[in-house]
């Protein structure tokens, strides 16, 4: 039963890494995420059920409003890890936008928020971060392979 359950979550893993899959959670997946999320008071993503989902706030390069995105993130000790990928779309995401504008962000997970500096990884840790990420969520393959960019990864250091 666990390798069924096993097989059925990588299938969905390659789904999202194709273009029909990631419109289909960029069309459904993330508006559904913001309503279980308000719902739940912070506690509840949807997309949750396939990988470890936070809500990061942005502060806009443009309008200076806060901005809220769900995201797939990674630990990495202390700090945590997002990726960039925009459902393998050939420009950034407008969250990557506002974080090189404005570093200064809030990741929330499981109602629990705390403030972050980000920055993007460079050089060997990026290849580092990168081989994981692929492992971790095997749809950034997919993505890496229509975005025609280098997909940036982010690291969120916690501040003091």
């Amino acid at each position: 039963m666990q390798n069924l359950i096993h097989r059925m979550r990588d299938g969905l893993f390659t789904f999202g890494g194709t273009r029909f899959g990631a419109w289909l959670i960029l069309r459904f997946g993330q508006p559904l995420d913001h309503l279980f999320y308000r719902w739940s008071g912070g506690r509840v993503l949807y997309l949750n059920v396939l990988r470890p989902v936070l809500m990061l706030t942005t502060t806009g390069a443009k309008s200076g409003q806060p901005r809220d995105v769900p995201l797939i993130y990674m630990r990495d000790g202390p700090r945590i890890v997002v990726l960039a990928s925009n459902y393998g779309r050939t420009y950034h995401p407008a969250w990557y936008l506002n974080l090189r504008a404005n570093p200064a962000c809030q990741a929330r997970i499981s109602g629990r928020a705390g403030a972050y500096i980000a920055r993007e990884a460079e050089g060997r840790e990026r290849d580092e971060l990168w081989r994981r990420a692929v492992v971790f969520y095997p749809g950034y393959r997919g993505y890496e392979a229509r975005a025609e960019r280098c997909i940036p990864i982010i690291v969120l250091e916690p501040t003091a």
